[in-house]
């Protein structure tokens, strides 16, 4: 049995991997956003400590920081894979995720920051 040849036209062999990169990446994103979301949330801002758990800020300082470079690894390897050579004519959906990915290290670096005013 033999193949009929390819018609002429645009070269789609490669598709799969274009698609596999968005799959992955939109994934890594959105684990970011869920790691990003967990550090705001335990973030011991403020001055009102409950008595006996001065101990506590300084773990959940600690799990903050690894989240938070947890996040920008995350957004890291989000961003390589969002943003293929190819680009497309309307970069809607690239400004959208570049907005994303820059509120995600800006506010991680602040973290960064910001808890290590407060392990020093």
């Amino acid at each position: 049995m033999v193949r009929d040849p390819p018609r002429k036209g645009a070269n789609v062999r490669n598709r799969g991997i274009a698609r596999a990169r968005i799959f992955m990446g939109s994934l890594l994103l959105f684990a970011a956003v869920i790691a990003w979301a967990m550090t705001l949330w335990m973030s011991p801002h403020g001055p009102s400590v409950a008595d006996g758990t001065e101990h506590v800020r300084t773990v959940v300082a600690t799990f903050v920081r690894n989240s938070a470079i947890g996040t920008l690894i995350l957004c890291a390897i989000a961003g390589w894979m969002l943003f293929p050579q190819r680009r497309p004519r309307a970069p809607r959906r690239d400004w959208a995720v570049a907005a994303v990915l820059a509120i995600l290290v800006a506010t991680s670096l602040y973290q960064l920051i910001w808890i290590r005013s407060v392990l020093s």
